[in-house]
């Protein structure tokens, strides 16, 4: 037994060739059938969606697809018994390869015995490959197998009977139906919510026009004559609020609107000038009512004093009885003098337009380089600067300049107007105070005027004291100011 074994795998070795071809050639063989299942599945596919997508006309053709189902299904039962025909054949012509090779393998062993020794030194190394070969052999062909049989129940479940075309045809038929209700209630709700964006629309329209006409309305009234800037802030943002919630405003609206803005503040600005013209002439006429009182009394005090002097005079002449003396020169001096005062009093008076002009600064109030330009028609006009150095300013302002001409109106006028950049408030001109230098107001002056006398660096002593003082010392000055205002109540609470 053990020597019939030996002799057939030692004939296998030499029909292994045999067995590798037909091997070969029945996986080329499966292959063929597997393309030709594989492109009847997709005829068949191809057919199934042709079914579907003309699922509109099953009930016509219905005899039709019955015969192509059958004729299908025949096909198939044609091609797996056909397959199951080569299948068989392949196995009786392998089995009778078989016998032929054990035939052969029997008529062999007597040619081979003389080979036996060399066989069996190389037996080992043949079995382990043959054994590998079968094992990869056996795996293809298991590996074949299992692909067929999942493709044979694949193509089984691909095939559709005609009760399941016929659930999935009027299954399609309700969905179509429902999706073109869908689609009217769309295109109805449609229709409904332009008509509601659109009567929106004409709201937002009307709500950004009326807040547009209020805001312009409300601007409009609270723009005065200083505030031009920021009424055409709230303008500009008024407008891009509309813009933003949908209200469109033009860019010519938008011009139109800040013309409109624009000109009623150059009203506003004519009406405040013609009010402060108005005050101007007013203060003018007060200033030279009050110049008029200070003259008349300023000639009634000479007047007086002129009187003295001349009874003083006729006095003296009357007791040196015609003689020379100097009392009497000096008497005669002291009435030309008063005479001399009368007249420019007189003359000063009469000149409407003659005041001064005066350049001060307080850099305890507004800091250096910084000066007040303006003019007064008083005939001390130090009483004006301290005035202006009240209570409303913690410190006293310093005199730089005070200049005395004919035409003091005209010179503040130039004076203003050439120093307009330096302006400290560009709201109001109206206002005095400007940022620059003393050298710079000095050439203005010196250009219009002439050469004036002026004082450079300011004072400013009740500033500087105020910054060394120490503690004690403005302690100490407190309770003096406490103490006299203390003794200034006293009488008062005596008299009652």
């Amino acid at each position: 037994m053990i020597y019939v074994v030996i002799m057939f795998f030692t004939g296998l070795g030499a029909g292994a060739g045999l067995v590798f071809a037909a091997t070969m050639e029945l996986r080329s063989r499966l292959n063929k059938q597997k393309e030709t299942l594989r492109a009847q599945a997709v005829k068949i596919n191809e057919a199934a969606q042709t079914i579907k997508a003309k699922s509109k006309e099953l009930e016509e053709h219905d005899a039709k697809l019955i015969l192509k189902r059958n004729q299908v299904e025949e096909e198939l039962e044609v091609k797996r018994a056909r397959f199951s025909s080569e299948r068989k054949e392949h196995e009786a012509q392998l089995s009778f390869e078989r016998k032929q090779v054990e035939e052969e393998l029997e008529m062999k062993r007597s040619r081979f015995s003389a080979e036996r020794e060399h066989i069996e030194a190389e037996r080992e190394e043949q079995m382990a490959q043959l054994n590998v070969e079968r094992k990869h052999v056996m795996a293809e062909l298991e590996e074949q197998w299992a692909r067929l049989a999942a493709e044979r129940k694949e193509f089984e479940a691909r095939v559709v009977s005609y009760e399941e075309l016929k659930a999935e045809n009027a299954l399609i038929k309700r969905d179509l139906s429902n999706l073109d209700v869908k689609q009217r209630k769309l295109i109805l709700d449609r229709e409904k919510q332009r008509e509601k964006q659109q009567a929106l629309d004409e709201r937002g329209k009307e709500l950004g026009g009326r807040y547009l006409k209020e805001n312009v309305k409300w601007i409009g009234s609270s723009l005065s004559a200083n505030n031009y800037t920021a009424c055409k802030q709230r303008l500009l943002d008024v407008i891009e609020r509309c813009r933003g919630i949908g209200f469109e405003v033009s860019q010519e609206e938008q011009d139109s609107l800040l013309a409109d803005l624009k000109a009623e503040f150059e009203k506003m600005v004519r009406a405040a000038l013609e009010r402060e013209e108005q005050s101007r002439i007013k203060a003018q006429i007060r200033e030279e009512q009050k110049l008029q009182r200070e003259v008349d009394r300023e000639l009634k005090q000479l007047e007086r004093e002129r009187a003295a002097i001349q009874a003083a005079l006729e006095k003296a002449l009357a007791e040196a009885k015609d003689q020379h003396s100097e009392e009497v020169e000096r008497l005669k001096a002291r009435l030309a003098e008063a005479e001399e005062n009368s007249k420019r009093a007189v003359s000063r008076a009469q000149m409407t337009k003659s005041g001064y002009i005066y350049v001060i600064s307080n850099i305890g109030s507004f800091g250096e380089n910084t000066f007040k330009i303006g003019m007064t028609r008083r005939l001390e006009p130090n009483d004006r600067v301290r005035e202006l150095g009240d209570s409303s300013v913690p410190f006293p302002f310093d005199v730089h300049m005070m200049i005395s001409c004919d035409d003091a109106p005209a010179l503040e006028n130039a004076l203003h107007r050439l120093l307009h950049k330096h302006r400290l408030n560009k709201i109001k001109p109206r206002k005095e105070f400007f940022k620059t230098d003393i050298e710079t107001i000095r050439k203005v002056v010196l250009e219009h005027h002439g050469e004036v006398e002026y004082v450079a660096d300011p004072e400013a002593l009740e500033y500087h004291q105020s910054l060394t003082m120490t503690d004690e010392d403005a302690e100490y000055i407190e309770q003096v100011y406490e103490e006299a205002a203390d003794e200034d109540e006293l009488p008062a609470s005596d008299v009652d």
